[in-house]
């Protein structure tokens, strides 16, 4: 029987320039990057030179703390440069594709015979072990710290965000190859939203499948982990996206490194939002173009709104990206009278406008912040869209404070920088939640080592 939670807090935001559930074709145009800093906690050392060729599966860059973690290479083609900014911080490694794609063959895998080390090492031999995630601190998982448990979590829930569902069709196979190859580590949890009904999710095999119904942030894994495990000091789990069990799925049964996502084009400025498949790293200049008013000042967001970084047409599809979110900026917003108008088109989560009573609309909001920030946090305002158990008021304040024992008391072990971003979209502080709690990760994580 299927465990099922619900969850009460949290906020749906509901926002205009969501994917129709159509994918178009994407010529690319044969530009590449694959940037370290997509990998949090990595520190890179480039292996390859201007000038190397490569095949899609070879290593770019690896982990110098931990050099058995290497970084495959979306595509066969040649280094054209390693990309880099101050003090020589490496930011991307540019690779232009070859006509004919050419791929390491890395043998395919009877993942129900593999033993856990086994599985391991094949995922670090074709350099896409990387794309697991750890908890705590939320960076990505070395291959020494053994888990206690691994999450996967299917249901994306945040505003725009891509539908899963609709990138698992016709590769069930691959999905439920990646499940349990995962499961051969440690124990695997699945966690998938109310209102999916795949069978490859309902009933997929060698993993514990938990149903969460309600409001974003249920989608995020560290609320599932919350509820389903808690982690504590001393443990780890391992956390897995969707698109990257599709990935090892891939490795296992294809014998070669396949890094293509299934991405939503979104957005109240994009003029048709849908899908489209690319590979990480593609340059986004293919999708964007003519996909939206050039005359109109935009936020382009690797990402979606919450969570994403913003980026430019220029930019590179990052490692972990589902959706690349366009909105206006809003720099050249003139509104009359200011707050003290209805506004009858803009949101607010406290009804501060007179929105709320115009029923399920859509919105178009845009990137502008609309206050400064205070030295003061409004009480009850975090804790009213976290479905977690902690304070998060009072953890904030402690890593904004620096005290690690008190942010240890707090369950910091317990959270990512993602988990505090509907807190931050609500914040009457305009504080910048998900860097304040990064830093207090790092500082702990330094502090610990």
């Amino acid at each position: 029987m299927v465990n099922i939670i619900k969850l009460r807090k949290g906020l749906d935001i509901k926002l205009a320039g969501e994917a129709e559930r159509k994918k178009i074709q994407l010529k690319s145009n044969g530009k590449y990057s694959l940037a370290p800093t997509d990998f949090v906690g990595v520190t890179p050392k480039v292996v390859v030179k201007e000038g190397d060729k490569v095949k899609a599966g070879d290593a770019l860059f690896i982990n110098k703390n931990c050099p058995e973690v290497k970084f495959a290479s979306p595509v066969s083609g040649t280094v054209k440069a390693v990309v880099r900014g101050e003090r020589r911080k490496v930011l991307g490694i540019l690779v232009e594709a070859d006509g004919k794609q050419e791929f390491v063959d890395y043998g395919t895998k009877d993942v129900s015979q593999m033993s856990g080390d086994e599985v391991i090492n094949t995922l670090l031999e074709a350099g896409i072990f990387g794309y697991i995630d750890q908890l705590p601190y939320a960076v990505s998982a070395v291959p020494t710290e053994k888990p206690k448990a691994i999450f996967v979590s299917a249901l994306r829930d945040k505003p725009l965000a891509a539908d899963f569902e609709f990138e698992l069709k016709g590769q069930e196979k691959e999905w439920q190859a990646g499940l349990t190859a995962l499961s051969r580590i440690a124990k695997t949890h699945l966690g998938i939203g109310a209102k999916q009904t795949a069978a490859a999710l309902t009933a997929p095999k060698n993993v514990e499948v938990t149903v969460f119904d309600g409001p974003c942030p249920a989608g995020n894994v560290g609320v599932q982990v919350n509820h389903i495990d808690p982690v504590n000091k001393g443990e780890t789990v391992w956390t897995v996206e969707p698109t990257a069990v599709l990935f090892i799925g891939r490795l296992m049964t294809k014998g070669k490194v396949d890094l293509r996502r299934t991405v939503a084009l979104v957005g109240s400025e994009v003029k048709q939002p849908q899908y489209v498949d690319m590979l990480v790293g593609e340059e986004l200049q293919t999708l964007t173009n003519n996909s939206y008013d050039k005359s109109h000042t935009v936020r382009i967001i690797n990402g979606n709104v919450l969570t994403g970084k913003p980026t430019t047409a220029e930019g590179y599809l990052g490692a972990h990206t589902s959706e690349i979110t366009i909105i206006p900026e809003g720099n050249d917003a003139d509104e009359l009278a200011g707050w003290i108008m209805p506004r009858l088109g803009q949101y607010s989560q406290n009804r501060s406008y007179f929105s709320w009573l115009l029923g399920g609309r859509r919105y178009k909001l845009d990137a502008r912040i609309k206050g400064g920030q205070r030295h003061m946090i409004m009480s009850g305002e975090y804790d009213s869209v976290m479905p977690m158990d902690i304070y998060p008021e009072y953890l904030i304040k402690a890593i904004i404070a620096g005290n690690i024992d008190r942010m240890e008391q707090l369950g910091i072990y317990e959270v990512s920088p993602e988990d505090f971003a509907l807190a931050e979209f609500v914040d009457s502080s305009k504080l910048e939640l998900q860097r304040i709690v990064r830093e207090g990760l790092d500082m702990l994580r330094k502090e610990n080592s």
